[in-house]
């Protein structure tokens, strides 16, 4: 039986700047998911990549004496790298200057044109270098974009082509009236339903190539290329083969898109309407993340407030720099960064909590049965930690987990985790196995075994968001099959084979 398809991308982040927390946040969250839905059966497609056309990287290879290409050369590599400084898992790195996706484009400009939703018209209107949008005086802080004060609004006034963004307000508040979890949360949902509602204005995609020569030709028309969003969006379908490869697009479109909130517009109405106009599915679902603020400001490289991830995994490791931005960061809302709550979460929850849990639980196989997984008589479906009311049983915990990662509620899923850790933990302070060792053995080993059993299953359930400490625990426990799929069924949940020659990991998260 074919296995079920799932597809999920991140927006594609400019190459102007470096990547910094802010940026690396949205890909850690889709590597999450990504790694669950793996974890879970599931044939994936993780997909993220660069946007490299536009105003912004033309003037800023200038600044740097290098032709455009060159530039975007230089500066993708610094993102290609954050595959090994975080642990990403993504299958599909897309540059919108690869020649497949520059083919697509002009192909679903063509489907666009060939549907009568492109037109030419005279175009003035303020424009933000840093949204590459343009900007109503309604939108307008004190004459700036919020969202990029430093930049000065530029008027732009000439001659380009337009899609007939108007022309689609029905069809896609008929989209969001069938899906209203089309955007997630709701109150980015019930946003972007209000801007519609409020109507649509036709928006330019192509800018006068001698102005601003850098980006993709306008098919038969070279005097102008393609506007950098209309091209950027196309990404999410170039890099699963469309035009060309068909079967394949077909097998994994439509996919779900992970996006900041100031892409809201974007991703769920115009990218939507463009494809519509192409005659293509609309996408799965959206889903909204929000900002990483420092001291209440967005991180920006012009107020001197950019953390670089390296920065982080440096000193506390890949998976402790995960752990703080995909549990303490709420997966959807925005949330202020600070390295004293980083060192909080580090040494709570990482060296206090989990670390402390392996370290007391391995140590006891050792010391009581030679490291070997005790025996026990009683089924071990039954044990207090799997179904107990008493604790927060696994049963309810994975529930709870995996109800949490189908809502994309990354940080919830985290927390039932560490809930289900200290369950545990308690469960050692009730029992007492150090006294138990003494009076009676065959309870002793009941308990052992139990302890070890919720290890083997938190080993499994941290992996997508702690991928190397989930393997470290692996390889201890000799966990057969690991990151490859997650061996339960609604009524019986995977236990670890008694007998089974375990050993320490060691320290996995030293106290800072």
């Amino acid at each position: 039986m074919r296995k079920k398809t799932f597809y999920i991308t991140t927006t594609l982040p400019y190459v102007n700047a470096d990547p910094h927390i802010g940026t690396v946040l949205e890909f850690l969250q889709a590597d999450a998911i990504a790694r669950y839905h793996r974890m879970i059966g599931e044939d994936v497609i993780f997909n993220t990549g660069t946007d490299e056309h536009g105003v912004k990287i033309y003037r800023k290879a200038i600044e740097n004496s290098q032709t455009p290409k060159q530039y975007c050369d230089d500066q993708v590599e610094k993102f290609k790298a954050l595959k090994e400084i975080l642990n990403l898992s993504y299958t599909n790195f897309i540059r919108t200057t690869d020649p497949i996706h520059v083919k697509a484009v002009q192909r679903f400009w063509e489907k666009c044109l060939e549907n009568g939703d492109i037109t030419k018209g005279k175009y003035k209107v303020k424009y933000c270098v840093g949204c590459e949008l343009e900007k109503t005086d309604s939108e307008l802080v004190n004459g700036r974009c919020p969202i990029h004060p430093n930049y000065d609004l530029e008027v732009i006034e000439e001659e380009n082509y337009f899609f007939r963004f108007s022309k689609y307000q029905k069809k896609l508040l008929s989209l969001y009236e069938k899906k209203p979890d089309f955007v997630i949360p709701s109150k980015r949902y019930k946003e972007i339903v209000n801007f519609v509602k409020k109507g649509l204005k036709d928006f330019s995609i192509s800018r006068v190539k001698e102005k601003m020569p850098w980006g993709i030709d306008v098919p038969n028309d070279p005097a102008h290329v393609i506007y950098v969003w209309f091209d950027a969006l196309v990404n999410y379908i170039s890099t699963i083969g469309w035009p060309e490869d068909i079967d394949k697009f077909e097998k994994y479109w439509p996919c779900v898109q992970i996006a900041g909130k100031d892409n809201l517009r974007q991703q769920s109405a115009m990218w939507q309407a463009m494809l519509l106009s192409a005659g293509l599915p609309t996408s799965k679902q959206i889903i909204i993340h929000g900002f990483i603020t420092i001291n209440g400001q967005k991180i920006s490289k012009s107020l001197g407030n950019v953390i670089h991830p390296i920065q982080l995994v440096e000193k506390y490791g890949k998976d402790a720099t995960r752990y703080y931005l995909l549990a303490k960061i709420p997966t959807l809302e925005d949330a202020d960064f600070s390295f004293d709550q980083f060192e909080t979460a580090y040494n709570d929850d990482l060296a206090n909590g989990l670390g402390n849990f392996i370290s007391r639980v391995t140590p006891m196989v050792e010391k009581f049965f030679k490291g070997k997984v005790p025996k026990v008589k009683s089924d071990p479906q039954k044990h207090p930690l799997k179904i107990s009311q008493d604790f927060y049983s696994l049963r309810k915990a994975y529930k709870d987990y995996r109800t949490a990662l189908e809502m994309y509620r990354i940080d919830k899923a985290i927390s039932y985790i560490w809930r289900y850790i200290k369950s545990s933990e308690k469960y050692i302070e009730e029992t007492k196995p150090w006294k138990l060792a003494k009076i009676n053995k065959e309870k002793l080993s009941y308990v052992v075994y139990g302890l070890v059993d919720a290890l083997y299953n938190i080993a499994w359930m941290i992996y997508p968001f702690l991928p190397e400490t989930s393997q470290k625990i692996a390889e201890c426990l000799k966990i057969d099959g690991l990151l490859k799929e997650y061996p339960i069924e609604e009524d019986k949940l995977p236990c670890i084979r008694d007998g089974t020659k375990i050993t320490s990991p060691g320290i996995l998260f030293p106290k800072g």
